[in-house]
């Protein structure tokens, strides 16, 4: 069913109100997806190569704390890579909640 012409005004003048009040909330509301999720994405991943890369120095320097360091620079780098996939989206719009 299509919106009447005042509801169209209407619903023009809250995006206006938000995009004025909220510029970060009303571009992601836009574009669909969170500010900032592509650099998310990309330092993700540079951490997880850069942290394997640093266990691999540390089995052939045999220097355990160097993998140590590079275990825990990649764990956290796959965190930061996959902490906002769509999966959790996809749950939330379905009314599922995800298992912990």
């Amino acid at each position: 069913m299509p919106l009447s012409e005042e509801e169209r005004r209407t619903l023009e003048r809250l995006e206006r109100d938000l995009a004025a009040s909220d510029p970060e909330l009303a571009f992601e509301l836009q574009s669909g997806r969170p500010r900032g999720a592509t650099t998310r994405r990309i330092l993700g991943a540079l951490a997880v190569v850069v942290g394997f890369g640093l266990v691999i120095a540390g089995i052939a320097t045999q220097l355990v704390i160097l993998g140590v360091l590079g275990f825990l620079l990649a764990s956290a780098g796959a965190y930061w890579l996959f902490s906002g996939t769509s999966l959790r989206r996809r749950l939330r719009r379905r009314g599922e909640q995800p298992s912990p």
